[in-house]
């Protein structure tokens, strides 16, 4: 029998919270449906207070299928995130339901903001779940009880799956197709919709390098671009205090006030991200990034890579470039 999904719908939900993960089980059906010519895959239904149309934050309307009471139990809950959140869990029957729901659910999921209608209805209290980065404050300010990580593309423990923003509910609903389907079969969905194949929970949800450089705002902009042009070449903390026109020790003291970063670390991680820019992309051998982000020797390359995302670079170039599986 297909595997039920059911998809919340609330006013002011984002679209793309609901669509994407929809594309994603609803291609992965296809696909299998193509190759075995059964019943198989996913059968999907959006539930809202009552039937009928529900208005997105973009405007766009969609319909749905049943309203709470005639939704009977379902295998995968998706609760999507977006604007209407707000007004969502300050809305005590709706909490209620989503708890009703949730408890008749083998496994819950939140995208985005949805994070926070399930943190409301007590679902992820003392669990880990993540949301957008410009939410994750929030959550941990008015829901003390989830443990909030606050920079993964998505999180799971037990049964209870969250994601970041937006895109990663794409991340979130390929990762369980494999889970479900196994990962050829989510390959062949992520090209299909031309997305990346597998990419890490663990993932940041963005660059920690462009997060720094921000807190440091002007001060130490051209240094920033001084150093992505030569990160092949060997860079002392004296050449970037030069650079920046400041004492060796003034400057490491000011720019880890700035940044939260040391000097040295900062450059170790605009080299990491250079190399992830290089493995997403093709086959270069790893002597070859090595040298060209300026670790010198395969070996530095991989303990740094390691340390900082928890994956070797092979194992990298495996989730980010699938031509290469």
């Amino acid at each position: 029998m297909p595997h039920q999904i059911d998809f919340i719908l609330f006013p002011g939900a984002l679209g793309l919270d609901i669509t994407g993960p929809l594309e994603v089980f609803s291609s992965a059906t296809n696909l299998l449906r193509k190759k075995s010519g059964g019943d198989t895959g996913y059968r999907t239904r959006c539930v809202a207070t009552t039937p009928g149309p529900v208005r997105l934050s973009s405007g766009l309307e969609i319909v749905a299928d049943a309203g709470f009471d005639d939704a009977p139990s379902c295998q995968t809950l998706v609760v999507p995130g977006g604007m209407g959140t707000e007004n969502a869990v300050k809305d005590p029957a709706f909490i209620d339901r989503i708890r009703e729901k949730a408890r008749q659910a083998d496994r819950i999921v939140s995208v985005c903001t949805g994070a926070f209608i399930l943190a409301a209805a007590g679902i992820l209290d003392g669990r880990q779940a993540t949301t957008h980065w410009i939410a994750t404050d929030n959550l941990t300010k008015f829901f003390p009880r989830v443990k909030v990580v606050p920079d993964a593309i998505f999180t799971r423990d037990g049964n209870i799956y969250t994601s970041a923003g937006v895109t990663a509910g794409i991340d979130l609903a390929l990762a369980l197709v494999e889970a479900d389907f196994g990962a050829s079969l989510a390959l062949e969905v992520s090209r299909r919709l031309v997305v990346y194949f597998r990419r890490p929970g663990s993932q940041s949800q963005f660059s920690t390098p462009l997060k720094a450089q921000e807190a440091a705002g002007r001060r130490f902009a051209r240094l920033h671009d001084w150093l992505l042009k030569q990160l092949d070449k060997p860079i002392s903390v004296e050449r970037m205090a030069e650079h920046a026109a400041m004492s060796p020790r003034n400057f490491s003291r000011v720019f880890k006030q700035k940044t939260g970063f040391t000097p040295t670390r900062y450059l170790e991680t605009l080299r990491l991200d250079r190399a992830r820019e290089i493995l997403s992309a093709g086959g270069d051998s790893l002597a070859d990034i090595a040298e060209a982000c300026g670790f010198g020797r395969e070996e530095r390359l991989r303990r740094a890579f390691l340390r900082r995302f928890q994956v070797t670079p092979s194992q990298y170039r495996l989730h980010f470039y699938p031509h290469g599986t």
